[in-house]
This record gives C-alpha cells, structure tokens and sequence, in this order.
C-alpha cells in the first residue's frame, strides 16, 4: 500500500492508520511524513513490521518518506544521487522472493506549481530517478515503484482536464516524461487492472468541497517494470479513506 499522508503525527492524532492492522499489507510506503524519523508516532497502528526505512528533509516539517516491510531486505538507501536536495523524497530496499531479486522505491515527487524553478528541479528529479531505475535493471533487479508523482498522465486522471492544462500536475512536458518512462517498460498498474476506468482519483483538493463532489486527480501510482507484468494481481484505490488530501493505493502481486 502506497499512501500520501500530508502529516504522520497529524494522521496518528486522527487514528485514520488503525485499520492497517486488519489488512495484510506486506510493504506500507508513507509520502509526506513532513517529520523526522524518531518523531513517526510508534502508535500509528499496533502491527509491529521488521523494518522501517525512512527518509527525512533536511528542512524540518517538509516532505518526508516512510517505507515499512515485513521481508528480510538485502540493502536500503534513501537515493541521494536522486533526491540531491536532501528533501527526504525517497525510500529504496532490495529484497529477493520467489527467484525475484526487487528494488522497491517509495517516492514523494516534488511538486511543480510555486515557481518555475520548482518546476525545473521537478524534471531533473524525474530524469534522474529513471536513470537511477535503469542502472538498477541493468543490475538485474526487478522494478516496483510506489509514491505521489504529482502528476496526472491522461484526461481520464483528473475531473477537469481542460481547465488544467496549464497546471503543473498537467503539463505537456510532464505529462510527456510520464510517457517516456512508461516506454522504458514501466506499467502504470491501476491503468493495466483498469484501462478505461472513470471518475477514480487519489488527491482532491481541500477547496471548494473536491472530495464530496470527486473533483480529483489520479497522481499517486505504483509502478513495475515489464518482467513482472504476470505477476499483477490486482491494482485500486482506497477512495473512502480519510484523514489526508490522498488516500490510499494498493497493489497486490502473486509472486
């Protein structure tokens, strides 16, 4: 489960993480933590994962990633050579299952709408995450990637295309690297479960009652490398979650 919580300790004061013990996530990658690591509540939920791989900015109260797992994990980093900033944008473990040598990345994208020079450093983070996810399969690891990309693909990813088009979310160049990493065989996976799919989105805006109206954008995703296409079970999103501006998308995999 992939999940942009807009605040840990808010989240937590709220219980909206409770119900996690009831399900069997097996990997729960966290965007915008926008905490520390020593200050993600250990009250969250009442599962107990093996590990937590944790990112934090170095500004603090900004960004933030959390990734827990349940798997015993080969290697863990947080990406500098990707994340240069120093924002705590990003988890990755390696891990092995089933024959399957994994690097799983749980990223928190940055956001292009302030400035335009937010706007440049969103692309060169975008290009040098895909370098990075290449060198990884020219290592011979398989892909999986979770995260908010901060970015809706196609008009069929947000309520009102037209009246976004010059949003950044929905640029054309973008929109366009989106493509161009797909075509490196990656597979948008809700997209492969669900291919003409409507009105399924995972951020609203806090204005203007978005959420009760579903006037959203589809911009967190997971993401796998082509050699696990047989392996997707099952992709969707947890629209009825509450307690952030996202909710919840899950992956499930037969490995």
């Amino acid at each position: 489960m992939s999940w942009n919580v807009n605040g840990i300790r808010s989240v937590d004061k709220k219980e909206a993480l409770k119900w996690i013990d009831e399900d069997n996530i097996d990997f729960l990658g966290i965007q915008e933590t926008k905490s520390q690591i020593e200050q993600i509540p250990e009250s969250i939920f009442n599962k107990i994962y093996k590990n937590l791989t944790g990112s934090q900015s170095a500004i603090k109260g900004r960004s933030g990633t959390a990734l827990f797992s349940d798997i015993d994990l080969s290697f863990e980093c947080t990406c500098p050579k990707v994340d240069i900033l120093d924002e705590g944008r990003i988890n990755e473990i390696h891990f092995e299952i089933n024959g399957k040598d994994i690097a799983l990345l749980n990223v928190y994208f940055p956001n292009g709408q302030s400035k335009e020079e937010r706007l440049v450093y969103k692309m060169e983070f975008y290009d040098r995450f895909l370098d990075h996810c290449e060198a990884l399969k020219k290592d011979g690891k398989s892909i999986i990637v979770c995260g908010d990309v901060n970015t809706a693909h196609h008009p069929i990813d947000l309520a009102r295309p037209k009246a976004n088009e010059k949003t950044s979310g929905f640029l054309p160049i973008e929109r366009e690297w989106m493509d161009k990493f797909i075509s490196h065989g990656y597979i948008d996976t809700f997209r492969h479960i669900n291919p003409t799919k409507t009105d399924s989105y995972s951020w609203w805006s806090y204005r203007a009652g978005a959420r009760g109206n579903n006037v959203g954008w589809r911009i967190d995703y997971f993401y796998v490398s082509d050699d696990l296409q047989d392996m997707i079970h099952d992709a969707y999103i947890l629209s009825d979650v509450m307690g952030s501006d996202h909710c919840p998308i899950v992956l499930e995999l037969k490995l």
